[in-house]
């Protein structure tokens, strides 16, 4: 240091702006070698898409559909927009401008003639092929309702597509094209997908074919139906998008593209892919028998909250509270009641109440399998056979009692003896019936009518004996009340008034 000030001082001035010009100089270089080493090693961290698409891309179509309407005159909803005239004025009467020649809604003599129909295009979206031999996945809502199916290659190839079978329920189709040697896609595991990872979408938003989009894994296990837990993304997918392949970096599919969450109809950063590996599970049943054959136990069912879980002792706020149990059901038949927690079904946790449909649907219908369900403030294991799914079936049921009944107030509730008739429609054993409400009970969600089967762990079986059970129970905690509504059956947490 000392010799460089020396320097300083005693060389020409010229000779010291060189010097520093110089310093400063290496300075410069230093840092922008650092930053360029920054910048090169950031770079080396993004992934590079391009060999993925270059492999997939074969693998990805274009699918357009269209269908077929009914012309000449037709009204939207499929009847003639002059009958009514035809009414008044003889089945002769012709619409304006047709000068009296028989018009295209009639036959000869005036009869009516079957109306005419036109193909249209219906719409466009994406898939991708799982096998050489010509299979190929979408969504349902892509081809439903279809009169054709065209399915464009990215090599300009064009096959009628035949429907081999289509599920509404969880929105994915199997097709299939008369050829063999088509590129496919390996079939991933989205199990092992992370929220952060990298994924990518090929596609057909707004019939723009072969269309590349990537993002990140946004959520895992996104519940919006009864049968799927979606893959959210942050990938931009648009309309036309739908079917099409969302992939890790391996290259591999992990998800079919089916909805996006919009305010605009484009993407706003979140979409929504069904699983492959729950897609595969319905394409088997497709391949082989053209429909989806699934399992149910008859009851109906809601989420547990906090309030409720604490109030009937439940560890925690897991499982699925049962509602509604239809008779002679599967569910009726292994002893299932309404106002259980079903917490395990076939040896695995509920955690979440969309989980039970999912479980029961997987099952081979005529498979008994072991279910646990909360009760009374234990668990009780019992076995249920599990039948076909088939339309839902409700029983609906009126509250009606006797105007004259004697009545008792509890947490604000008025209540009356539930008689004996109505007790064996609902096929219910006791209970009260509200007849008038208002806090705390009203705060709660009681609403006259409803009838109270039970508190906490007991059974309600008279209104005196409603009073002296709420009486003895611990004000500071939540009531958990049994609530009967109609044909559903649920679950109210009421805080007692202090």
């Amino acid at each position: 240091m000392q010799n460089l000030y020396q320097s300083y001082v005693y060389q020409p001035a010229a000779q010291v702006r060189r010097m520093l010009c110089a310093l400063m100089l290496g300075a410069v270089l230093v840092t922008g070698g650092l930053h360029t080493a920054q910048v090169h090693a950031q770079a080396i961290a993004l992934p590079d898409f391009t060999t993925i698409v270059e492999k997939a891309e074969p693998a990805v179509v274009n699918i357009r559909t269209t269908a077929k309407i009914a012309v000449r005159g037709q009204a939207p909803n499929g009847q003639d927009p002059y009958e009514m005239f035809r009414h008044f004025f003889g089945p002769d009467f012709q619409p304006p401008g047709q000068g009296g020649k028989p018009g295209p809604q009639q036959g000869p003599r005036g009869k009516r003639a079957d109306p005419e129909e036109r193909t249209v295009p219906r719409g466009v979206g994406s898939g991708f092929f799982i096998s050489e031999d010509g299979y190929l996945l979408t969504n349902h809502h892509v081809v439903a309702d279809a009169t054709d199916i065209f399915v464009t290659l990215t090599d300009g190839r064009e096959f009628k597509a035949k429907v081999i079978g289509s599920d509404e329920r969880t929105d994915v189709a199997l097709l299939r094209v008369e050829a063999k040697g088509m590129a496919f896609l390996p079939i991933g595991d989205p199990k092992a997908l992370k929220k952060g990872q990298w994924v990518l979408a090929i596609g057909s938003p707004f019939g723009l074919e072969s269309t590349v989009t990537s993002g990140i894994v946004s959520a895992l296990g996104r519940d919006t139906g009864d049968y799927l837990p979606f893959i959210q993304t942050d990938v931009a997918v648009n309309p036309g998008n739908s079917g099409g392949p969302l992939l890790n970096l391996k290259g591999e599919v992990v998800g079919i593209n089916a909805q996006i969450v919009s305010r605009s109809g484009g993407s706003m950063g979140i979409s929504l892919a069904i699983p492959i590996n729950e897609a595969m599970t319905v394409v088997e049943q497709l391949r082989t028998t053209g429909k989806v054959t699934r399992g149910r136990i008859g009851v109906q069912i809601g989420e547990v909250s906090k309030d409720v879980a604490q109030a009937i002792g439940l560890p925690k706020a897991e499982g699925a509270l049962v509602s509604g149990v239809e008779q002679d059901a599967p569910a009726d038949k292994a002893g299932i009641l309404p106002g259980d927690v079903i917490t395990s079904f076939a040896g695995k946790p509920i955690n979440k109440f969309s989980d039970l449909p999912r479980l029961v649907g997987e099952v081979k219908p005529g498979t008994s399998a072991p279910i646990e369900v909360w009760r009374k403030g234990k668990v009780v294991k019992l076995k249920v056979t599990v039948a076909e799914i088939k339309a839902d079936a409700k029983v609906v049921a009126k509250a009606e009692t006797k105007p004259d009944a004697p009545q008792t107030t509890v947490l604000g509730m008025s209540v009356v003896p539930v008689d004996a008739d109505l007790q064996t429609k609902l096929r219910i054993k006791g209970g009260v019936k509200v007849t008038d409400v208002e806090a705390p009970a009203e705060a709660a969600g009681v609403a006259e009518g409803d009838i109270i089967l039970a508190a906490n762990d007991a059974d309600i079986t008279s209104p005196e004996q409603f009073a002296k059970v709420v009486a003895a129970l611990d004000k500071t905690r939540p009531v958990g009340l049994m609530v009967r509504r109609g044909d559903q059956t649920q679950w109210v947490a009421v805080q007692p008034a202090k």
